[in-house]
């Protein structure tokens, strides 16, 4: 970079007290929905143990980002070697587990839309197929996958052949994703007609159909506006990670770089964003939440001891 290009786009800086209070702040949203996932067992389905999952993946990202920005204040008021060799592998580690919850949000992603697809479609045999001894098992190979990809992503990230397969990864991955809800859909409409044609059953029988399949379709709208708001937030940074195998000297690919730190606050909105989603669209969680912050089950356990 030379200093035309300096002049011409100076590097747009975030304040540090913003990442930090998106950080805290989507840790502590992330942290209340996977305790409510655990604690609510009327919350104990394959879909919300999935979006558990993606909620887990969110808290490693919104940890990670909260603990660098520390670290970047400890250096910058001198408590911190910026590049000491134990600052240098615990920023690593940092980078690890961005990766780690990048990766785990795809195949969590991958694994909702796939049990929105069963539950949709083959309502009546979903509790043969997603049973919740299969869902720890698809959990357990996502996180363990997850780990490895990670470890190696950070390790030979210098290499553009690293840095070309988690591109393009990502890209595949939506485009997976994207055909997944398009054929969703698709068959949805199909499958709303034949509903709306069936004679047998009675209307009780009918009505009842009707409820399942759009409970379904809630479900399957809530993952893709969730979907959604993870390609808002994450493209910009992949679209960097282009721009510096494409183009590192243009200067017009400079100016767009050197919004880097934008980039980053999108990436950390999206965990920020996501518990508001789970919010919004599904009244359990919300009654589990309200039940928690009121601290309802505590009020209930310290009047039975009373009386």
């Amino acid at each position: 970079m030379n200093a035309t290009n300096q002049s011409d786009c100076p590097e747009v800086k975030v304040p540090v007290p913003l990442f930090f209070t998106i950080g805290v702040v989507s840790l502590a949203e992330n942290l209340l929905v996977v305790v409510a996932v655990i604690r609510n067992r009327n919350l104990h389905s394959p879909m919300y143990c999935f979006i558990c999952s993606l909620a887990a993946f969110n808290t490693i990202a919104s940890l990670s980002k909260t603990w660098e920005n520390l670290m970047i204040v400890f250096a910058n008021v001198g408590h911190l070697e910026k590049r000491g060799p134990s600052e240098t592998n615990l920023d690593d580690v940092m980078d690890s587990l961005l990766c780690m919850s990048f990766v785990g949000s795809i195949f969590s992603f991958l694994a909702i839309a796939a049990d929105r697809y069963i539950t949709i479609f083959h309502a009546l045999r979903y509790h043969n197929i997603m049973t919740m001894r299969r869902t720890k098992a698809i959990l357990g190979v996502i996180w363990m996958t997850c780990g490895v990809s990670a470890v190696l992503m950070v390790r030979f990230f210098a290499s553009k052949f690293i840095m070309i397969c988690f591109v393009v990864f990502f890209v595949v991955s939506l485009a997976i994703i994207c055909f997944l809800y398009v054929y969703m859909f698709m068959l949805a409409r199909i499958h709303a007609r034949k509903i709306a044609a069936m004679p047998g059953g009675g209307r009780r029988g009918k009505c009842r159909r009707q409820w399942r399949w759009g409970s379904g379709m809630r479900g399957a709208l809530t993952l893709t506006i969730l979907f959604g708001v993870f390609v808002v937030c994450w493209a910009p940074f992949f679209l960097h990670l282009i721009i510096i195998m494409v183009c590192p000297a243009n200067p017009y690919c400079e100016c767009y770089r050197s919004l880097f730190q934008l980039h980053v606050v999108l990436l950390m909105s999206h965990a920020f964003i996501d518990p508001a989603i789970y919010a919004f669209r599904s009244a359990e969680l919300r009654h589990t939440f309200r039940k928690m912050l009121l601290c309802s089950d505590w009020k209930r356990w310290l009047v039975e001891k009373l009386y």
